[in-house]
Formats: C-alpha cells, structure tokens, sequence
C-alpha cells in the first residue's frame, strides 16, 4: 500500500489512474488510438471498447469517442475497421493502399460491429440523462444503419449468417481458424515494407505469406470498385465467421431493446427482428456435435474451420447458444484453463496449432475474456465466469497493460500501455 497524507491509496486506485492516464495519453482530440506508434489510427472494436474505460471517469469522452468513430459511415451503412484521422508513417498499409475516397479516410472494410452493445452499456450505466438522451437520438440512425448494412450486404440471401472477407475484418487476423482459407488466396508479388516488425519482435506477429494474401485482399476491394455485389460473388476469402456473428447478434439484440426503451417501431427495426430471428435459426449451422464445439465455416469448401479458437465459446455472449451446448463451452473452458497456466488462450493450448505467444494463435486477451465470461454469467454458469474473471484479473495484476499477453508465461506482447487493456481493467477488473 502506498500512503498519502492520511488518505489510504489501494493498488487498485492505482491501477485505475494509470490506466485512466493511458487513455489521456492515446487520446488524439475526440478519438483513442490502440497504442502510439503501433496503431496511430482509429480501430472500431477497440474505439468502442475503450470508450468503457472513459465511461468511468469521463463520461462526455466516452460519448465523444462514439461519435467520431460513426463519423467515418460510409454512405451505405458500413463503419470502417480502421479511420485515418490523420497522416502517420508508423503504420501500414495506409490509405493510400487501401484507396477509398470517402469523408473521413479509411478501409473498406469493418469489424466485429460491438458498438451497439457498448451504447447499450452507456445507457445502462451513465449518471447524465440529458446527454444520453441527446447522444442517444443523434446515434440511434446510424446504429440501425450499421447493422442493416451486415444483414443486407454481408448476408444478402438472407441466410442467418453474415460473411467475412478479410481476416483483419474478424479482429483475430491470424487466427489458425483462416489458415486453410487464408490459403487459397493469391499472394502481391510487390515489394513491401511492414511498419509492425519496427515495434514488436516478429516471433508476436503474422508470417509475411499471410501479409501478402492480405495485401491481395485489399487490392481485390479497390479493384473492384469496393462493389458489394461483385465482392460476394468474386471474393477468394469469405468466412462465417462464428465471433463476428455472435457480436453481431448480441448488438443487435442490445439495439432492438435501445429501440424499444425509446418507442422506435418501424420498417427497419421490423427488419432487424426478422435477421436475428433468421441467425437464431441458423447458428446451429456452425456447431460440430462431433466435438461439442462451434466454429466458423469457409464459405469457399463449405466446411467448418475445425480448429479450437476463443472464437466459439462467443456464442453465449451473443446468447445463440442452447442450454446443452452451453453446459459444453463451459466443461470446455474449463478444460482450456487446466491446459494452460493463463487462460483464456486464443487457440486450444492443446491444438498443434497453439503458439502461445503470437498474436491470434494463442495468447490471452482481455476484452475476449470479458466477453465470455459474461456468456456464462448469461446462461449461469456463475462459478466458470468468476473463474475466467479471476484468472484474469491475475494475469493482468502481474504484467498490466500489454495488447496482449503469453498464455503460457503471461508475459506481455504487442503493443503496451494499450488502451483497450487499460479500459477493460478500469470497467471489469478494478474494484473502486
């Protein structure tokens, strides 16, 4: 304990205020970056995360960080996965690869759309009415926006289960879940040079082959003239992608009761019901009750991505699962933390696949973790949620505020002083 004055500061104030300080320091006027050097941009899911963090401290920031990243809408809906506020050579590719032309400069594509879910907790959560009724009735459009444009240009024949076409669109970019996808990709023939190797030791991030097919990817929007239609048809890499979906559904899930909070009932919202209704039904698509586990699909064979990933336990987060495959993720999260001295990891630790300290492939992420224990909280599975939380909060007492961490030495890799660590330690961990 550290004393001052007469005042009693605890370790968790003191946590709280470093990890307040790292958002202060990433924050670039209205927007957090990941992480400084890194990450000099704004991302999606880690913008609306971290705006759990401002929550407690500063709650006209939290909105504020919300807003400018809907800011970057594309006419059709989309938000980007990554807005280019301003210029950086720390990063890349830029937009300059990426060659869209909109309002704010950005990629062409998306993330996994937490963002409704997020507004929901604000709303929840927030002591100033007047401004969340304010913010609330600036956002609500876009929010609907956003979500109508995964069912109707990710989904367009309509069947329950949104696709992905970028490994970087999931958020988990080298998961070993895309390898076999990932692979039938063309790879750039064109020299390049990584801005990521600059900051972080190679053996925590992807293998240049992956960058190349992500490059091809990337090229493959632009050159089609980010044409949704011919995309669909024409994209070498397209991907149920089980996390994104869950997201997905749990945000929608959390719009259509913001909607009905506010006694908004219209065509759209109508719409919304129809396409989570149509997931509900086909979400069972993606279980394998060979193994007791869901996974993503590749679209391209038609066959599930038959490795273990953190990604098919986020199905109790977006309350897709049943009561019985529920008891399954459960024993199966308890079994991954027994295999591993840090849990949870991204892959299986006992997957031939599990690299423990690369990116996607194995190490622990605290927003993940987050996300499932509240799935079992959900389907009350109490015990294995305070344990996931439990192990967590150790893991991050030891080794603070990495991207990401060793889930066999906890270590930490990737970027420090991250924001979104920071933010979910502030809104989860940390006991004022």
């Amino acid at each position: 304990m550290v004393w001052v004055g007469e005042y009693k500061v605890t370790e968790d104030k003191q946590l709280f205020n470093a990890g307040a300080d790292i958002l202060k320091k990433n924050d670039f006027g209205g927007y957090t970056v990941p992480t400084q050097g890194l990450y000099p941009f704004q991302w999606n899911w880690d913008s609306a995360i971290t705006a759990l963090g401002w929550l407690k401290f500063d709650e006209p920031r939290a909105w504020q960080e919300l807003e400018v990243l809907i800011s970057g809408q594309w006419d059709d809906g989309m938000i980007p996965h990554i807005l280019f506020h301003r210029d950086s050579d720390t990063y890349f590719p830029g937009p300059d690869v990426w060659g869209s032309d909109k309002k704010v400069k950005s990629t062409s594509i998306s993330q996994p759309p937490v963002l409704a879910t997020i507004v929901k907790i604000l709303c929840d959560e927030v002591k100033d009415n007047d401004l969340k009724n304010e913010k609330l009735k600036e956002m609500l459009p876009s929010l609907i926006r956003y979500h109508l444009w995964w069912y109707r240009d990710r989904d367009p024949e309509s069947t329950g289960l949104v696709a992905s076409y970028h490994p970087w669109e999931s958020g988990m970019d080298n998961s070993p879940a895309w390898d076999k996808t990932l692979d039938a990709v063309p790879q750039v023939t064109w020299e390049y040079q990584r801005r990521d190797l600059n900051h972080i030791d190679a053996a925590e991030r992807p293998h240049k082959e992956q960058y190349d097919r992500y490059l091809y990817l990337v090229e493959f929007f632009k050159n089609n003239q980010f044409d949704s239609a011919k995309i669909y048809r024409d994209c070498p890499y397209k991907v149920n992608d089980v996390s994104l979906i869950s997201i997905l559904h749990r945000a929608t899930l959390d719009l259509l009761e913001i909607c009905q909070q506010l006694h908004v009932v219209d065509d759209e919202v109508q719409e919304l019901k129809a396409r989570a209704a149509l997931t509900e039904s086909a979400i069972s698509q993606l279980w394998c009750e060979e193994t007791k586990f869901f996974y993503s699909r590749d679209l391209m064979t038609d066959s599930l991505c038959k490795i273990k990933t953190n990604a098919g336990f986020l199905p109790l987060f977006g309350q897709l699962a049943s009561i019985e495959q529920a008891k399954y993720l459960a024993e199966e999260a308890q079994a991954w933390m027994a295999a591993s001295p840090y849990a949870i990891a991204s892959t299986d630790p006992r997957e031939s696949k599990y690299e423990p300290q690369r990116y996607w492939r194995g190490p622990v992420w605290l927003h993940i973790n987050w996300m499932i224990a509240l799935g079992l909280e959900f389907y009350q599975f109490e015990q294995t949620s305070s344990q996931v939380k439990q192990k967590t909060n150790e893991l991050f007492r030891k080794f603070k505020f990495y991207e990401y961490f060793n889930a066999d030495t906890g270590v930490g890799c990737g970027g420090n002083d991250f924001s979104w660590t920071a933010a979910i330690a502030m809104y989860w961990l940390l006991d004022l």
